[in-house]
């Protein structure tokens, strides 16, 4: 794809998953109506005049469970989807298994359920302590992927772009990295040149472009918030109370007061490189 129509590149670009999960919204929407299904109880809470309700997601500061059911939701329609079965024998499990135990064919045959996917995330990420963040920047991976080597994501394949695009997050997001030899120890079966070898290729094949811009970023937070919206996935909201107003308002100032010394920066290092070519600034006349 050109950059432009890259949604792991810009920000502007509509992300892949959000789209290919319409198909099945707009299908559970008809259905209902045609058979007249009520949509029940409403869990949703939402804000009066009276009393504001929050959830505890924010775009700096996702909640890991909530953000981890919606990227694997999101890579499950990307298998559900899927245009075609194209794919790399790097990341086929049946000439790359993560297991020694034999796993039957028929289990290629069958796209893995939503359930299944968010646990062998959600092992993965409880296991190597990783962040909320980190599932979103895996996301970002793994479109890249798709989309820069043409290939599709299908059930030969899913858990072994899962854990690269996984592994290469952690090592680009978070402070203290987690070791590939760390991930041989949560999944016992698999070799450390296994992985070494599949790192190698990923980033090959994203041709060494792990930037992930914070418009890109932000982009598939709200858009994993959509995904969640569409598909009943709610996010735990509580009343704001008066300490949680307090909270958000200092954070709010602390990052303003990041932006200011920012720009303040920014400004001194201008005025200096002016000063060095030796340009002088004229008053403007306006007659």
């Amino acid at each position: 794809l050109a950059l432009e129509s890259n949604p792991s590149d810009h920000p502007r670009a509509s992300t892949i998953f959000l789209s290919k999960s319409q198909t099945d919204v707009r299908e559970k929407r008809k259905s209902n109506h045609l058979n007249h299904v009520s949509p029940g109880q409403l869990t949703k809470k939402y804000s009066s005049c009276s009393t504001i309700f929050l959830d505890d997601s924010t775009v700096s500061q996702p909640n890991l469970r909530t953000t981890i059911k919606c990227v694997t939701l999101a890579i499950y329609y990307h298998i559900k989807n899927r245009d075609a079965n194209r794919s790399l024998d790097i990341f086929d499990e049946r000439s790359h298994p993560l297991t020694r135990e034999k796993v039957p064919e028929e289990y290629f045959k069958h796209d893995p359920e939503h359930k299944f996917i968010y646990r062998f995330v959600r092992t993965l990420f409880s296991a190597a302590q990783l962040t909320a963040e980190c599932a979103i920047v895996t996301l970002v991976y793994l479109e890249r992927l798709l989309t820069y080597a043409e290939i599709d994501i299908c059930p030969t394949n899913w858990k072994r772009i899962v854990l690269g695009a996984i592994l290469l997050a952690s090592k680009v997001w978070d402070d203290q990295a987690v070791w590939n030899v760390d991930y041989c120890q949560i999944l016992k079966d698999i070799t450390v040149e296994d992985m070494n070898e599949m790192e190698r290729h990923f980033l090959e094949l994203l041709q060494f472009n792990i930037n992930v811009p914070a418009s890109v970023y932000a982009k598939y937070y709200f858009d994993l918030r959509s995904l969640a919206d569409d598909n009943n996935l709610n996010f735990l909201f509580a009343p704001l109370s008066k300490e949680r107003a307090q909270n958000l308002e200092a954070i709010s100032r602390l990052c303003e007061d990041k932006y200011k010394d920012l720009c303040r920066a920014a400004m001194r290092r201008s005025f200096s490189a002016d000063n060095f070519i030796g340009i002088q600034r004229s008053n403007a006349i306006l007659s």
